[in-house]
């Protein structure tokens, strides 16, 4: 498996000794895409991140006075095989915690197993279900580093309403992702005073959408907004291509990803404008250039660095309430979560009670950057509309 030789066949086992040992371990999970899916790159990431952070945190003695082990799963990108290692981490293994996936649609399959068993979950992924409760009201086990896809759809709208845009359309792919998206543009749309004059749809092995793209010039559509894995947006703006025809193009952080770049070369990969909240490699604060020297040579593509430190920051979060909550238990160390006492600097920012009982989200629109590629590289991305917009601009409620 592909992982193995990235990342060592160690990784598996931390500690593979005696069994009095093992019984003194703190066992986390990892779920996500490593080798089988489109979100493999990020997934790869996505563990070397919590990776990292487990080997520091060991080195530094454990916690609670104990080492942590990470159990991995592969989710080979697919709902059926993420649920099936959701059910085998929790019950088999008897993680205290799990990370990951990348993959939304995979996450939005088994958010109901971490509420249900009591296992804090922090996850990279970005459909706004995630973090919601099962139950409103319910205790929630599902934590967030990361974008979301609420947020970034809301800065979308507001840059597409501050343009001037007369004609809007609405695209995304039928995957629970882009579905999940598409419900969030129509219902924040409405708020923003914005009535799409087009919404379209494609699969996501979809290589050809131009039958979508005609109805959108011949609605008028001057700005699309795109719910979509990387891939398919690859494929929207080849179409885009063969028809001459190019909208401003406004999507979901999806275009970040390899397998965009990958589809569409280096010309139409500029085409995109998204958010993440890391736009640049070449822009890192000091904390995240640290941490990108220090996983660089492990990491799949510069581009999905991103996720390497979301999970790094989840990890490091995490072992911060188990130690506030003296337990490993699952609702004290939750509660913890939601009251973390005292700051935490973390590769993202300086973290300040980031998660509370009603929100479970880490990172804000504050901390998203305009991004483009530019060159064959990921960059911050400035124009006069992007500047004149504030966080204050966006509806979330």
């Amino acid at each position: 498996m592909k992982i193995r030789s990235m990342l060592g066949a160690g990784l598996l086992c931390f500690f593979g000794g005696a069994g009095g040992v093992a019984a003194q371990e703190i066992k986390f999970g990892y779920n996500g895409d490593l080798s089988g899916g489109p979100s493999a790159e990020a997934g790869l990431a996505t563990l070397l991140g919590t990776r990292t952070a487990i080997d520091e945190i060991n080195a530094k003695g454990g916690l609670l006075g104990r080492q942590i082990r990470l159990i991995i799963r592969d989710d080979l990108g697919q709902p059926p095989k993420s649920i099936q290692n959701m059910s085998d981490l929790i019950d088999n293994e008897k993680v205290v915690a799990v990370m990951g996936p990348p993959n939304s649609g995979n996450a939005l399959a088994w958010k109901h197993i971490p509420n249900q068993k009591k296992v804090p979950t922090i996850i990279p992924s970005t459909a706004t279900a995630l973090t919601t409760p099962v139950v409103p009201g319910a205790d929630n086990y599902m934590f967030r580093v990361s974008v979301v896809d609420r947020m970034q759809v809301s800065a979308l709208l507001a840059y597409a309403k501050a343009s001037g845009s007369e004609k809007v359309g609405f695209a995304a792919e039928t995957t629970g992702y882009g579905q999940g998206g598409l419900d969030d543009m129509q219902e924040l749309g409405k708020k923003y005073g914005i009535t799409p004059v087009s919404i379209e749809k494609f699969g996501f092995n979809d290589t050809d959408m131009t039958s979508q793209l005609a109805k959108m010039r011949s609605a008028g559509v001057d700005t699309m907004i795109v719910w979509a894995q990387g891939a398919p947006i690859g494929q929207l703006v080849r179409s885009m291509e063969k028809m001459n025809y190019y909208p401003r193009l406004l999507t979901s952080w999806a275009s970040n990803q390899p397998s965009f770049y990958n589809v569409a070369g280096p010309k139409l990969a500029e085409l995109p404008v998204f958010l993440q909240s890391i736009s640049s490699i070449r822009t890192l604060t000091p904390p995240q250039k640290e941490l990108f020297e220090k996983v660089r040579s492990g990491l799949p593509s510069e581009s999905v660095f991103v996720f390497t430190a979301h999970a790094y920051d989840a990890v490091n979060l995490l072992a911060k309430a188990i130690t506030q909550a003296r337990s490993v238990e699952g609702d004290p160390v939750r509660r913890a979560l939601e009251d973390l006492e005292g700051t935490h600097a973390g590769v993202m920012k300086v973290y300040e009670a980031p998660f509370s009982s009603s929100s479970h989200e880490a990172l804000t629109p504050a901390d998203y950057q305009w991004t483009a590629w530019r060159n064959g590289e990921l960059a911050g991305f400035s124009d006069d509309i992007s500047q004149s917009l504030r966080t204050s601009d966006f509806i979330l409620d």
